[in-house]
């Protein structure tokens, strides 16, 4: 019997997704290393299209000789091959036939989808950002990606049932931190490369101390409020989300003991040594267990996760 030729096909478009966030993220590639192959490969798919969309807006297009109309145009064409294929299984493009194959596996629709591409449009655009803006900006930026691998985490086999509404406010608040942490670290790009200002009143080329720890104690707020939704996790997702959250505290850490004034010339980085430590740290600490582990289960409210069936329909990033 030969093939299936749409297996073959996507499996090899997954193959390609997986390169992108080699490229791009050790601190995610890392943590998705702690997952199962199924998962992993999700997340990968779902690393892989945000990432193309961000570097639409962050460079790339750019450098290629495309101007801003042309810019938004890509993202145009971006998302409607996303919708089209969440639609009909099948992309030309393999990124995108990777992440539909994900979305559609775990429940990921345009409901997500839209206020990313809507985020990433605005890249394109707006300079300066009041606090409404932003807080719409993160939110399409950066919740909703931290919304889309909930949805490959409630789609395995041992998650848990637990509250809706305490699972999405964990997973926006990290996906929250994360885009914040990655403003600071990319503070001299963003304004001098991009000419773009996120923090509404704050002059990225005059950042003081106050508007540092200002700012730490946000992100510090929202990486307190994402372990909340952790103990409701499968073992192996509470493992690599908690990799992935003690990776950006030590970014935090080390960014609170960086002088305001050298954030805009340095773009600070977690050593491999480093990294290496607190991956170790967490799997010994069994990535934390917690009682659920040993069949007690939550609550179970009106906002109750129901995992879909297997054959459904279904930020920034580091």
């Amino acid at each position: 019997m030969g093939i299936d030729p749409l297996q073959h096909y996507s499996q090899t478009a997954s193959q390609g997704a997986a390169v992108v966030i080699r490229s791009y993220s050790t601190s995610f590639g890392l943590a998705c290393r702690l997952l199962g192959s199924v998962e992993r490969q999700d997340i990968e798919n779902i690393y892989a299209l945000v990432r193309i969309a961000d570097e639409v807006v962050d460079g790339a297009a750019a450098a290629a000789g495309l101007n801003p109309e042309q810019v938004r145009l890509q993202l145009d064409s971006l998302e409607r091959e996303t919708e089209q294929a969440l639609l009909a299984g099948y992309s030309t493009n393999m990124v995108v036939h990777a992440f539909a194959a994900s979305a559609r596996r775990t429940g990921i629709d345009a409901s997500l989808t839209r206020p990313f591409f809507a985020s990433m449009r605005t890249d394109v655009s707006t300079a300066d950002h009041s606090a409404d803006t932003l807080a719409e900006y993160i939110y399409g930026s950066a919740e909703v990606v931290g919304l889309m691998c909930l949805k490959v985490f409630q789609a395995m086999d041992d998650a848990p049932c637990a509250d809706e509404e305490v699972l999405s406010r964990a997973a926006r608040s990290l996906g929250a931190a994360f885009q914040k942490v990655n403003f600071l670290r990319d503070l001299g790009d963003d304004s001098a490369d991009l000419g773009r200002h996120y923090f509404p009143g704050v002059d990225p080329a005059a950042l003081t101390e106050a508007h540092k720890h200002a700012l730490l104690e946000e992100i510090r707020a929202d990486l307190a409020a994402a372990k909340d939704g952790m103990q409701f996790l499968a073992p192996a997702a509470r493992r690599a989300v908690s990799l992935a959250h003690e990776l950006f505290l030590a970014l935090v850490e080390r960014i609170e003991h960086i002088p305001a004034a050298n954030l805009v010339d340095q773009r600070v980085r977690v050593p491999g040594y480093q990294k290496a430590y607190i991956a170790a740290k967490v799997m010994a600490s069994r990535y934390p267990k917690t009682n659920m582990d040993d069949g007690a289960r939550p609550t179970e409210s009106r906002g109750t996760v129901q995992k879909p069936a297997q054959n459904a329909t279904r930020g920034r990033t580091s």
